[in-house]
């Protein structure tokens, strides 16, 4: 029931902007498919899942108050929305600071520090690859670079043929 709740919140949240809400869903379905696969415990999934769910949560405000929604500005303001949003969804406090956590550094690859953020990390590239347009020639690199799972990989692989 929990991620039911979180979804529906980001939902609400997202007022409408199909982009948004497109891109947090697919983000979220690859987070989920590559944590089955490499086997993550129960509450790391749940953690991965509601992170996914509202890794972007600060791009509406970064638009409005910057006029663009680049990386570090998205993952710094996206944190206190986040921990707003997530208060009352059935997660611990715990599990809400981790949430934040991984809110506010799923761009930035350097310091991973758990299955969670690397998942994060390459399922939010796997779709901003296809809605950015990345050439396979940079998503090759990135991926032989960055993707540490078997299971983004092979998602890299069969969903780009890279």
């Amino acid at each position: 029931m929990t991620i039911a709740r979180i979804m529906d919140r980001m939902l609400a949240f997202s007022g409408g902007n199909l982009h948004d809400i497109h891109h947090f869903m697919k983000v979220w379905t690859y987070a989920r498919t590559i944590g089955q696969l490499e086997g993550l415990d129960e509450e790391t999934l749940l953690i991965l899942e509601a992170a996914a769910i509202v890794h972007d949560i600060g791009c509406p405000l970064c638009r409005e108050k910057y006029g663009h929604c680049n990386a570090r500005e998205q993952e710094m303001e996206g944190m206190p929305l986040a921990q707003s949003l997530l208060a009352s969804s059935g997660l611990t406090d715990a599990q809400i600071q981790r949430v934040v956590t991984l809110v506010g550094r799923h761009h930035t690859l350097e310091g991973i520090d758990g299955p969670d953020c690397q998942i994060l990390i390459e399922a939010d590239y796997l779709v901003n690859a296809g809605e950015s347009g990345y050439d396979r020639e940079s998503m090759r690199r990135f991926a032989q670079q960055h993707f540490q799972t078997s299971a983004g990989r092979a998602l890299m692989a069969s969903v780009y043929s890279v």
